[in-house]
């Protein structure tokens, strides 16, 4: 997500210039990046996003750099298997940006929408190209359909040390941090990617936090502190005939020998990032499946591949 928002932004610096913009259109076998990887290239040399590891880079910029200078589209094969180690082999399509494609996103963004971005890479000359698709249209042969949701946006109840490691790390993701005070401060309104974290350490201000956000339908709220505090608060939101909608996470955070802040804000970033990927949040160690070949509700991804040295952790 913060690659899109990342290109986002320099695409605003860089309106009406040539651009370029090379997607991760198919795997098969291992790769780093799985498709819809993107990275943005700018005729001053500027790129933004990644499409592996960093091996590939360069060498997507130069053909990015050709496709700019003659408006040409291009679909790159590399074979990861001989060069660099993985067991897999990526095509990248790199084409000349529809200005009207990246403004309509930025647009979804600043509203919180998803939307679906198709990205033809074979066929007739002038069906080549990404652009929008609405929800209703149908993917045309030779296309890459990719579904963009908004960022996590994460409601941040009550002050303290935690507080700024956490709007660090979300901010690193990419996420959409808002910081509130007071409970009757809190939003009405929120939407299936908002998580919020309930930390005034504070009992009534922490009740009426709970009161109001558990009522939200948040696939995420996360509580901090010990069980027995937990514990109080719910008999007394059940006493106060509260209504309970939310998935409630307390205490909030993985098991990760946490004590430090910032240790805290990264085993609750950590679990908010599973929960809204449906991962299962085990060791990959341990896994018994490739890397990105299942989720969490044990349906295949749409693309099982093989694990390699360099898979994306």
């Amino acid at each position: 997500m913060k690659e899109i928002v990342n290109i986002l932004r320099v695409f605003e610096l860089h309106r009406g210039q040539p651009l370029a913009l090379a997607t991760l259109v198919r795997a098969q076998g291992s790769s780093y990046r799985r498709p819809g990887a993107r990275m943005l290239v700018c005729p001053d040399g500027t790129t933004v996003g990644s499409l592996s590891g960093g091996c590939l880079e360069e060498e997507v910029a130069r053909r990015a750099f050709e496709v700019i200078r003659t408006g040409t589209a291009s679909l790159m094969s590399f074979d990861t298997r001989l060069r660099f180690g993985c067991n897999g082999t990526i095509e990248i399509f790199v084409e000349a940006v529809r200005e009207s494609f990246l403004a309509e996103l930025a647009e979804h963004f600043a509203h919180r929408r998803s939307c679906r971005a198709m990205t033809v890479f074979s066929g007739a000359p002038e069906q080549l190209g990404t652009r929008m698709l609405g929800m209703e249209e149908k993917s045309l042969a030779g296309a890459f359909l990719q579904e963009i949701k908004a960022p996590i946006q994460i409601l941040i109840f009550g002050d303290g040390p935690d507080s700024m490691p956490l709007r660090s790390f979300a901010e690193t993701l990419g996420w959409s941090v808002i910081e509130v005070d007071q409970a009757s401060d809190l939003p009405a309104r929120v939407d299936e990617r908002t998580a919020a974290i309930v930390k005034s350490h504070n009992y009534g201000r922490d009740f009426a936090a709970l009161r109001h956000l558990l009522q939200l339908d948040l696939r995420y709220v996360g509580l901090l502190g010990p069980r027995k505090r937990r514990d109080q608060l719910l008999n007394a939101l059940f006493d106060d005939d509260a209504s309970l909608e939310s998935e409630l996470f307390a205490p909030a955070g993985f098991d990760l020998g946490a004590e430090t802040p910032e240790e805290i804000a990264l085993a609750i970033t950590s679990e908010i990032q599973t929960v809204f990927a449906e991962a299962s949040g085990e060791s990959l160690r341990d896994r018994k499946v490739p890397i990105h070949g299942w989720n969490i509700v044990g349906k295949p991804a749409p693309d099982p591949v093989d694990e390699c040295e360099t898979s994306a952790r």
